[in-house]
């Protein structure tokens, strides 16, 4: 009886069935290959960005060959792209910038404006506070729940926004995700701009649900940009390419770090509109009218950038569902796969834990760091009733997050220190940073210490960025299977919210001080959770982890036996868990070699019939080396197979018989 195939067990989602049923998985081919077959399998199923020239992958190699290898790759890469770099400069100063701009800059487009509009809600509010005092500060002429709403709500919307389109992302496509989201940011802010009411009460109540409203397209961005991004930077073919797996993480954090850059433009036009319209001065006092146009204007300058995304993601993002819907295709689903839902709680639940919990920590520090902000401007402008001062103050602290999302950007990728590490560390550091002056607060915030405190206010941004802030949304949606991947992240981003909004509320309660001493206890359990539950997928090759999906979903995980259960790319829990037990490099070579040859056969049928399903599957052409491999060492008879099609050109019948297969 001939022992059975991976593909006897059920659909195979990345590959075709098993045409023959003549081999398994764990067939040893190698020793009939040719010297030339078998360095063109080596150079295929062997990348030599993770593979050394034996064949050993990059994590399996002893410490000290591991820091040279990965020493030599980065250094290699950093070379080209230095060359390349050069020889557009050369060819056409400003080619770099196009390049920067299409490849970062308008991927995270939505990220920019929505980060313009989401941390403009605070900047706002002083100005307010300051020109409408009787509504704002004191509260007679409006009702202060009505007011913190404003923080609530927002949150609120954003949290419904990352929940549902995270599911319409998975459901209909990231396309139609992303298109939702630009067409509710760009009605939210036209709400926003034009948001008045009979009284003072009711201008707050209209703004409060124009911001609710926003907040919805806000939320979709986090899933939507986070996948999209992604699966755009994985490859086609069914081997992915060097540039995917060397800056897949860069490539999708260089999108995310546009929010910083959003914060950063949402300043300085304030700073330049109050200037304008309240006659070249940002001192108070402030006149209802300058205030009014001030913020008006700032909301409708966004508007027009946000229906250009609209335009954009409609006529020029038409292929941003592909993976997605290759994935669904193969796996012969058609709607939502609450197939993949069901295993993904089953599989990688621990992970969920990992990614929602850490965020939920860090929304309470990105919130948290505002604490120090006030109490030293306080003490350094003898409590300045000044907009202006805590604008400028605010535009320092975001120009010193940039730092940090840049360098986030340039290390997230080093298989020396990536994700988990850079996390790890960011939590670390911000917990020292908060914990200092929670014990010492009197000392801080006196004249003489003030500046140390505001340098740990200032360190205490740059942590967050070169840190979790970066990470959790690049791993909330490359941890997970691509059928949930949206829905994965947007349940981790909802529950990131909830911290925020858990901050948001606490804080109308307690004082400063005891505010520091609450907040540094979340970045040691932000670490926690991160070093039990999170899998570093630093170096990990995205297709190879889709592949095990493909196991999981035909049920044969045990017959997994490649780098995605590497003991690198496993969490402290799955390890303990014995998820890593089947990795072997031998048995995964020669599975991947059984694969490539059941997708051959596809290849030659489908050929043969002239006719396909109409689907680009990204199907590649194999080498002559490998044709000639697969045709030699298949079993003579083991495909035989006799269809009957009429012939154009002769009226005669067309036999195949794939006995040679």
């Amino acid at each position: 009886m001939e022992p059975p195939s991976l593909r006897d067990y059920g659909i195979a989602a990345p590959h075709g069935p098993n045409m023959g049923g003549g081999h398994v998985a764990t067939a040893d081919v190698r020793h009939d290959m040719s010297e030339n077959e078998a360095s063109v399998f080596h150079s295929i199923l062997h990348p030599d960005d993770i593979y050394d020239e034996n064949g050993t992958y990059w994590a399996d190699l002893p410490i000290g060959q591991r820091v040279k290898f990965v020493t030599k790759v980065d250094g290699e890469e950093t070379r080209k792209e230095l060359a390349a770099i050069g020889a557009m400069v050369k060819k056409d100063p400003l080619s770099p910038v196009g390049f920067y701009v299409r490849n970062m800059v308008i991927p995270g487009a939505g990220l920019l404006l929505e980060g313009y509009v989401l941390f403009s809600i605070g900047n706002v509010r002083p100005l307010l506070q300051a020109a409408f005092p009787s509504c704002w500060s004191k509260f007679t002429t409006c009702d202060e729940t009505w007011t913190q709403a404003v923080d609530y709500l927002e949150i609120i919307g954003i949290i419904v926004g990352q929940i549902l389109v995270g599911i319409i992302g998975d459901w209909l496509g990231r396309r139609w995700g992303l298109l939702q989201d630009a067409t509710i940011m760009f009605i939210g802010l036209l709400m926003l701009t034009a948001a008045w009411g009979v009284t003072e009460n009711g201008w707050v109540i209209c703004y409060v649900w124009s911001l609710f409203f926003y907040g919805i397209g806000v939320g979709g961005e986090y899933p939507m940009t986070a996948t999209s991004g992604m699966e755009n930077a994985v490859g086609s073919g069914k081997v992915s390419t060097k540039e995917d797996r060397l800056h897949r993480g860069r490539k999708v954090t260089s999108a995310f770090l546009m929010q910083g850059w959003g914060q950063f433009a949402n300043q300085v036009i304030l700073i330049i509109l109050l200037l304008v319209f309240h006659h070249g001065t940002g001192n108070p006092p402030y006149s209802k009218v300058a205030a009014q146009w001030t913020y008006r204007v700032s909301f409708a300058i966004p508007a027009v950038g946000t229906l250009w995304l609209v335009y954009f993601r409609y006529y020029k993002m038409r292929s941003a569902s592909k993976q997605l819907m290759i994935s669904k295709k193969k796996s012969k689903v058609t709607g939502y796969d609450t197939q993949s839902l069901k295993l993904t709680f089953t599989y990688f639940g621990p992970r969920l834990i990992a990614t929602a919990g850490a965020w939920y920590a860090n929304d309470i520090f990105f919130y948290g760091n505002k604490l120090f902000q006030n109490q030293f401007i306080a003490v350094l402008t003898h409590n300045s009733k000044s907009v202006m001062t805590g604008w400028l103050y605010n535009l320092i602290n975001v120009g010193v997050s940039l730092v940090g999302y840049y360098l986030a950007s340039f290390f997230i990728d080093n298989k020396l220190y990536g994700r988990k590490w850079m996390m790890i560390v960011g939590f670390m550091c911000d917990f020292i940073l908060f914990v200092v002056p929670a014990f010492a607060y009197n000392f801080f915030i006196e004249i003489e210490h003030i500046h140390a405190f505001q340098a740990m206010y200032f360190l205490s941004s740059f942590f967050n960025q070169f840190g979790p802030n970066s990470v959790t949304f690049l791993v909330a949606a490359e941890v997970f299977p691509t059928p949930i991947r949206a829905t994965a992240h947007g349940f981790s981003a909802a529950v990131g919210k909830l911290g925020a909004l858990t901050a948001a509320v606490l804080y109308n309660y307690i004082g400063t001080q005891t505010k520091f001493y609450v907040v540094p206890w979340f970045g040691l359990v932000g670490a926690l959770l991160t070093f039990l539950f999170l899998p570093d997928t630093t170096g990990l090759d995205l297709k190879e982890q889709e592949r095990r999906w493909a196991y999981i979903r035909e049920g044969r995980e045990q017959d997994y036996h490649g780098i995605a259960i590497h003991p690198k790319h496993l969490s402290l829990w799955e390890r303990w868990r014995g998820v890593g037990k089947h990795y072997d490099a031998k048995l995964d070579y020669e599975s991947k070699i059984a694969e490539m040859r059941e997708e051959w056969v596809q290849a030659q049928e489908a050929r043969a019939t002239e006719k396909g399903d109409g689907f680009d599957d990204d199907s590649e052409e194999y080498s002559q080396h490998v044709t000639t491999f697969f045709k030699r060492t298949s079993p003579a008879g083991t495909v035989t197979r006799e269809r009957t099609m009429p012939d154009s050109d002769s009226g005669s019948d067309l036999k195949e018989k794939h006995a040679s297969l």
